[in-house]
Parts: structure tokens; sequence; C-alpha cells
């Protein structure tokens, strides 16, 4: 199984979640961006749809995948 993890981190003069090397937007707070990264992270784990999805990588290929809604990540917030 993936694993997500939201990092908590000092950003942009305020505070963020970072997951990989992507930053959410800047918060307040510590604890405004914390509460957005629990948020995330639960969405994240709620089933959906099966669903055809397309995105573009790195390099700028784009790919075609079906997405099965049953396929959820574990997440976890580290402060």
């Amino acid at each position: 199984m993936t694993k997500v993890v939201y990092v908590i981190v000092e950003h942009d003069g305020g505070w963020a979640y970072k997951v990989g090397d992507v930053f959410s937007e800047t918060f307040p707070s510590h604890e405004a961006a914390h509460a957005a990264a629990d948020r995330a992270a639960r969405e994240q784990t709620i089933s959906g749809d099966t669903t055809p999805i397309e995105y573009e990588d790195r390099s700028g290929t784009w790919h075609e995948e079906t997405a099965r809604g049953n396929d959820r990540p574990e997440t976890e917030v580290k402060d």
C-alpha cells in the first residue's frame, strides 16, 4: 500500500504542509497548516469511483490510466 506523508514546514513567511516536493498554500500559523494537512490526509483516504485519469509527468509526457476508487493510500501528518 502507498503511504502519503504530509509534513508541516515553515514556508514563505508562514506555515504550509508539504507532500514530496510540493507545498500547499501558506497558512498564518502552524496550527492552521496542521489542520489543513489533517483534512487533506483524511480526504485522501476516502474511496470513490473507478475512473479514467490523465496526468503529466516531470518530463512533460502525458499518461492515461484507470484509477481504482478503492485503491486509497495510507496517510500520515508529521510536524
